[in-house]
């Protein structure tokens, strides 16, 4: 088992408020869970109009599946969505071990 984690920042001009910035935030959420199976949310910058940091995590068989799956999400945010700014975005994929646990 793997587990994928991805922060992604974004920058979204034109918006004047904390409630403007969730408006756009939960309908992307929902829609990456949706698009992805993925686990989402804000998890920094929550003061700040124009900015998010998002966290987005996924647990796959294969690293190079959750490798791939975030990657493709990134893209996707950069394509279908026109008025939010990519400027960064890292993943990582951390093999995990059941016996870790025992």
């Amino acid at each position: 088992m793997v587990i994928g984690a991805c922060i992604i920042e974004l920058e979204m001009p034109g918006l004047n408020s904390l409630k403007e910035k969730r408006g756009v935030l939960k309908p992307l959420l929902v829609r990456l869970h949706k698009e992805f199976n993925v686990a989402a949310a804000e998890v920094d910058l929550h003061d700040v109009w124009r900015s998010a940091t998002l966290g987005v995590t996924t647990v796959s068989t294969s690293a190079a599946h959750a490798q791939n799956l975030l990657d493709n999400l990134v893209h996707w945010i950069e394509t279908n969505r026109p008025d939010l700014e990519v400027i960064d975005h890292y993943v990582e994929v951390i093999p995990f071990s059941s016996e870790a646990g025992s």
